[in-house]
């Protein structure tokens, strides 16, 4: 068998430096060492930990044993991102540093950066000072935006492109194509940068929603042990967005809300939150292998910024098309049982929490799609069916779940250097036909499954059920009450 030969996709000419180095960094690593020419003596990580400095040690990257703070991040990272000539890149991967004041320092600096998050400072997702309002990834994505909105252009710096927020709204748009061409819809695709376009062609095909619809069936070789949080990506990042209020960008379709339901007063009005955490929050969905299944309406930014993206508005700017989306995920088995765990015992995290790496794995796959659902065919389910023998087989150090993320993460650095006086930037307004040319290799299978379940199907009609039959898709009928 020919030796798998990778493209080199552009030079960094400046240092390049990693922040975090947990799972997804680890995954990252060797794609930025397939995929780019750079200097490896102007590479660096910074990590409070140490575990993993041999993979370091024995590239000749550099390391930095340290928190990155408010009080810290500029007198530490400045030096590191200007080291040398050329323009340097920030890789930040980790959790509870601010994006967005990273993000600014990188652009004074002329610096290419990029995150899978809007991520704040530690003590943010729980202070319980704060209101529910400004606990949501809502209230976090607006402070970005309005740093666009203050300062457009200037050095790229890309929010939140990781496999969900990021990927998937590559896949929106390509499924969208799919849905034209198998519906006999007569349209032009719109330009990359054309948003209203998009948003029509959404509107005239019909689609009232869009679930991140997400299957994990990877599994291990031992059965979980009790007070221990077993999960195939960050634990810290996944219980942190699983205690955030449940969030969903808000359709014009909608016809009624949970009681518990909050509107925003400022921004984008493109979404609410309800006054419950997301992984302790179940909605009913469809992914091609299970078929009908049960998921947690956990909170991520492509919940709003896809919902936003593709809002159609009058003259006056009154919202006059917009579909609800919002995240619909079942993560492993393992990662379940640790949630019920966790919420059984007051919301306590346990005291040991561990991500599953690709040794302790013995198989499954991470089904990771977009749902396009009430248009003519009814719903359309379009994403990657990565299984953990095939991610083994691509890259180093990854499971299913890290290369979904990773590898679009390299593909948002590639569009970065391609682009890079974009300024600040969502994975919905780049162009999504070069991001998945440089992502899909690394995907595994990327299918279309159309669909004629509805959340109305599969209800055993032994007790009274408050449901909308006249319109299977309101989200009345998706949420599990």
């Amino acid at each position: 068998m020919a030796k798998q030969t990778w493209p080199v996709h552009g030079e960094i000419t400046g240092p390049i430096v990693m922040i975090g180095f947990g799972s997804i960094g680890r995954g990252t690593l060797p794609l930025i060492e397939r995929h780019f020419k750079f200097d490896k003596s102007r590479m660096v990580v910074v990590d409070p930990s140490d575990a993993d400095k041999a993979l370091l040690d024995e590239r000749g990257i550099g390391f930095v044993k340290e928190h990155v703070t408010k009080q810290n991040y500029k007198d530490l990272l400045t030096p590191l991102l200007t080291k040398g000539e050329g323009r340097g890149f920030c890789v930040n991967l980790s959790v509870d540093t601010s994006s967005l004041d990273l993000m600014k320092l990188c652009r004074k600096l002329g610096v290419l950066y990029i995150d899978t998050v809007v991520e704040p400072w530690l003590g943010f997702y729980f202070d319980k000072d704060a209101d529910n309002a400004s606990r949501t990834n809502y209230a976090l994505r607006e402070t970005v935006r309005e740093e666009k909105r203050k300062n457009p252009g200037g050095a790229t710096a890309v929010s939140c492109c990781g496999a969900n927020p990021g990927m998937v709204s590559w896949f929106v748009k390509q499924a969208l194509l799919n849905l034209a061409s198998d519906t006999g819809a007569k349209i032009q695709e719109p330009a990359a940068d054309d948003r209203k376009g998009w948003a029509k062609l959404m509107k005239k095909l019909g689609v009232k929603g869009i679930h991140i619809a997400e299957r994990d069936t990877q599994r291990t070789k031992n059965p979980k042990p009790m007070d221990v949080f077993w999960n195939t990506w960050s634990v810290e990042g996944f219980i942190s967005e699983g205690l955030q209020p449940a969030e969903l960008g808000w359709g014009t379709h909608e016809e009624w809300k949970p009681k518990n339901a909050k509107k925003h007063k400022k921004g984008s009005k493109a979404a609410i939150y309800l006054e419950q955490p997301g992984a302790n929050t179940r909605v009913r969905t469809w992914c091609p292998t299970p078929g009908a299944q049960y998921g947690f309406l956990v909170t991520h930014n492509e919940s709003i910024s896809i919902a936003d993206y593709f809002t159609v508005r009058d003259k006056d700017g009154e919202a006059t098309y917009r579909p609800t989306c919002h995240y619909a995920y079942h993560p492993c088995n393992d990662a379940v049982l640790s949630l019920h765990e966790m919420f059984g015992a007051a919301g306590k995290a346990q005291p040991v929490q561990h991500v599953l790496d690709e040794n302790e794995l013995v198989d499954g796959k991470d089904e990771l799609g977009v749902l396009l659902y009430g248009h003519k065919k009814n719903a359309y389910w379009y994403g990657s069916q990565l299984t953990l023998e095939e991610a083994r087989k691509l890259a180093p150090y990854q499971n299913a779940t890290g290369l979904q993320v990773s590898s679009a993460v390299l593909a948002g650095m590639v569009w970065a250097l391609e682009n890079p006086e974009a300024g600040i930037v969502e994975t919905d307004e780049m162009d999504y036909r070069r991001c998945l040319e440089v992502q899909m290799p690394y995907l595994g299978p990327v299918n279309g499954y159309y669909t004629d379940w509805t959340p109305l199907e599969g209800r055993p009609g032994l007790f009274p059920e408050d449901l909308d039959t006249k319109d299977p898709w309101q989200f009345r009928n998706i949420l599990v009450r």
